[in-house]
């Protein structure tokens, strides 16, 4: 039996911390409840920046006034409720064990919600197959991030729309 094709993978140069925001808000534009972004990268790479500029998307789409948007480090997870959908932003830097996420909410974020997952391999098997990975990486300058984009099946026609055609 063949091998499933390799997911698709898109990468960008994100210049600034604005750049970021705009890939999130791209994102946002074609999520869809159930979907689940696996946001990876070192400490300080923006994965709490990218969260915030996703949020705040979705936040200008519903004609809302704009809420603070902290980073769940501590509380482990935010939930945001919009009109599409509901915004689950977990950090799981601190959870000792995967088990440990049911508590927060987990089944029905990855069922209903869009979930916004730090530190994704702290769930190890509850991390679902079916996810985008958004990975930052610190580039040449201070400022500047590297963005890859990893889906999985039921992302590549929607990256399509949202990035363009091209691959990295």
């Amino acid at each position: 039996m063949a091998s499933p094709p390799p997911p698709d993978t898109i990468e960008r140069v994100l210049a600034d911390e604005h750049a970021t925001a705009r890939a999130a808000a791209a994102l946002a534009r074609i999520a869809r409840p159930g979907d689940v972004l696996a946001l990876e990268g070192p400490l300080g790479a923006g994965k709490t920046a990218f969260a915030r500029g996703f949020i705040a998307a979705c936040v200008a789409a519903d004609g809302v006034p704009a809420e603070e948007v902290p980073s769940p480090t501590f509380t482990l997870v935010q939930t945001y409720p919009f009109a599409r959908f509901t915004v689950w932003h977990f950090d799981l830097f601190r959870l000792e064990r995967a088990e440990d996420a049911l508590e927060l909410g987990l089944d029905e974020a990855f069922a209903d919600g869009v979930s916004l997952v730090e530190w994704p391999a702290r769930l190890g098997a509850l991390l679902p197959a079916r996810r985008l990975v958004v990975a930052l990486a610190f580039a040449a300058s201070p400022d500047v991030r590297r963005l890859t984009l990893v889906a999985a099946d039921g992302w590549s026609a929607r990256l399509a729309e949202a990035f363009g055609h091209d691959r990295a």
